[in-house]
């Protein structure tokens, strides 16, 4: 094993309450006992434990490496994690040959060398704290490799670097014609028409049936709010009713791992509808071909394809999902038959398309769409929930209620919401309007002056302050008290986090106390914490604890991962968030329960809660949901739910 000299790496802590982030040191001294703040939080985020619950990825990785590696060679692993591979590799050797471990994250660098050790393989393989492409041989290893294993693998395929890594490898660190596992990976693609998926991106066509005179993105300034264009990773599966193929699955791109790969390549693909419809994306996945010979597979094809090689018709996982790329504005039609021309383009990290049919071409969206394009970029989900006439329509009447007998009403809004602004300024005519946007600023900014105009609104009526809510004074308001404070609240950068991180609102209420009138109307009023007892098998399968691993002991990375069951109650898994509806197959076992309640009309302060269960059915529970419901007034006459069956909005586990 290395004696490299001590490593230091600089952890980037986010402090959702602040918004505030901030450097810490992660430094390598001590393999056992992790010396870094919340250490088990920095890989129970991440999808290491959910791979490695991946049984048959590891049985397919295991009976290739031992069908490609039969004699001793030297073998380089890349981004090597808990040292898995490597261990395979040096198995299928007999303990000959000679392994190195490529891994740059220092927290699973820590990790690897307990792993390790509890195995008895310190010795067979030598672990290098180093990205692959710092690697030098006759400076960090001695000669080039005769072999590679490696899974930098994300949804889209491409998107943890495989391509450069690849190039590195074989003009740097390989021998010609290296034995390689995976040996190859094929895309594949089918056109598909989903009114879900088109909720997902089409803003400017789904609020035009909001009929509340509010236009996000008004006829001439569509581009200037959206989704960034790109493969989004997406479990199909559960939307598998509300999505209709449009054609069979076609190939798109064959990465081969033995050889350099290219760092740009494109397709022109002649694509045959199968039925008539609107094409609203574009659903995409990948197989991979492990061995030479063309007998070990793993597939992330959606179910309804009945693939030969298709692995999720057996199996969930969460590390790896299909993508999908939406087809800009309202699609393209398609009658049966029909011809559909679709080009096909990717980059060192991502794919693309644009699609035509009846010489009807689509906007040309490739990977070098520039930022200018998109004003602002919104997440899948926010394009829904600002697209959402319900949504809108509760906004729209919470706010009306709360400005009614205000004259001239001075309204703050906190977090980065683009449409309460032009709400307020809309529903009353005469009040001035401050946003902090403090994640978007002048980007915010530069948006609601855009738009204003086109919502027949004054820019100076809507004022973007770039500070932040602790720099904020009563100067800042013009000498006058806010009469309405107000979010949605979002903040960005939150999203995918846990619901209570949310609850910045409620400290930034708290900053703003001095500066707000005694009669002030704070919306959200209230926040209740709800809950419910859940099943949910196949994500409790994809985090449980960890035994042998195709022979392997993991038992010692479960706390440190974040495994559940099976551990002492103080070293349970902490709550993740998760959109429950992606999360496989999942039962609703009980009454849903208030947790405890949160009083925004009042400074924050400590909250507790104790609640009774009742079932309702049956049924292992795995744990529960927890989310928060914004009651929007104190009459509780508005109340929006981020719960379950809300499938736009993130509940959590």
């Amino acid at each position: 094993m290395s004696s490299e000299s001590t490593q230091r790496v600089f952890q980037l802590k986010h402090d959702p309450l602040t918004g505030n982030s901030e450097w810490f040191i992660i430094e390598d001294q001590n393999d056992d006992v992790p010396n870094f703040p919340n250490h088990q939080h920095l890989l129970a985020t991440t999808s290491y434990l959910d791979m490695l619950n991946d049984s048959p990825r590891n049985t397919a990785f295991r009976q290739a490496i031992e069908k490609t590696i039969t004699k001793p060679c030297r073998v380089l692993d890349i981004g090597a994690g808990t040292g898995l591979l490597s261990m395979m590799a040096s198995r299928a050797m007999s303990g000959e040959g000679f392994v190195t471990a490529c891994e740059s994250y220092l927290p699973m660098v820590k990790l690897m060398k307990r792993v390790l050790r509890v195995n008895g393989m310190e010795r067979r393989i030598r672990v290098i704290n180093k990205r692959s492409d710092e690697l030098h041989v006759g400076v960090d290893v001695p000669s080039r490799f005769d072999a590679l294993v490696s899974e930098i693998l994300d949804s889209e395929l491409l998107g943890e670097g495989l391509i450069p890594t690849l190039q590195h490898a074989h003009d740097n660190l390989l021998v010609e014609n290296p034995l390689t596992v995976p040996y190859r990976a094929t895309t594949y693609g089918q056109l598909v028409e989903s009114t879900f998926l088109q909720k997902l991106h089409d803003l400017h066509n789904n609020e035009a049936s909001a009929f509340d005179g509010i236009c996000l993105t008004p006829t001439g300034l569509e581009s200037v709010l959206g989704i960034k264009h790109q493969q989004y990773a997406m479990h199909c599966d559960p939307i598998g009713k509300e999505i209709k193929l449009l054609s069979e699955p076609f190939k798109i791109f064959e990465f081969d791992f033995w050889k350099r790969p290219e760092s740009c390549g494109e397709a022109e693909l002649c694509i045959k509808a199968t039925t008539g419809g609107r094409v609203h994306a574009v659903v995409s996945w990948w197989v991979l071909q492990l061995d030479r010979e063309g007998t070990i597979y793993y597939s992330t094809a959606p179910r309804w394809t009945n693939s030969t090689t298709s692995t999720s018709s057996v199996h969930w996982c969460d590390h790896w999902k299909q993508c999908v790329w939406f087809v800009p504005g309202s699609g393209v039609m398609v009658s049966k038959g029909e011809e559909v021309h679709v080009h096909a383009t990717h980059n060192e990290t991502s794919i693309s398309y644009s699609l035509y049919a009846k010489g009807l071409k689509t906007e040309v969206l490739h990977h070098g769409l520039k930022a200018a394009d998109l004003h602002l970029v919104l997440s899948p989900e926010r394009a829904a929930i600002y697209g959402d006439k319900e949504w809108r329509l509760l906004m729209w009447k919470a706010v009306e209620s709360a400005l009614e007998g205000k004259s001239r009403p001075l309204c703050l809004i906190t977090d980065d919401s683009v449409f309460l602004p032009l709400l307020v300024a809309h529903l009353a005519e005469e009040s001035h309007v401050i946003s902090l946007l403090p994640g978007l600023m002048d980007r915010g900014s530069q948006y609601l002056q855009a738009v204003a105009q086109a919502n027949h609104i004054s820019p100076d009526r809507i004022e973007v302050l770039g500070k932040r809510v602790k720099q904020l004074t009563i100067n800042d308001t013009h000498e006058k008290k806010v009469v309405l404070l107000i979010a949605e609240p979002f903040y960005l950068g939150l999203d995918g986090m846990l619901p209570w991180q949310n609850l910045r609102f409620w400290n930034d209420r708290t900053i703003l106390d001095s500066i707000l009138a005694s009669d002030a109307v704070v919306i959200p009023s209230r926040g209740m914490l709800k809950a419910c007892a859940i099943s949910l098998p196949d994500l409790w399968k994809s985090r449980h604890c960890l035994n042998k691993i195709e022979g392997f002991d993991h038992t010692v990375v479960n706390s440190t991962m974040g495994a559940c069951g099976q551990l002492p109650g103080l070293e349970e898994g902490p709550c993740l968030p998760y959109f429950v509806w992606q999360c496989g197959d999942f039962d609703v076992l009980s009454e849903t329960f208030d947790v405890m309640e949160f009083d925004f009309s009042k400074q924050i302060s400590q909250c507790q809660g104790r609640s009774q269960v009742k079932f309702t059915k049956a049924g292992v529970c795995h744990g529960f949901v927890l989310w928060i419901d914004w009651v929007m007034d104190p009459q509780n006459s508005y109340v929006i739910s981020t719960g379950p069956g809300h499938t736009q909005f993130p509940y959590e586990y």
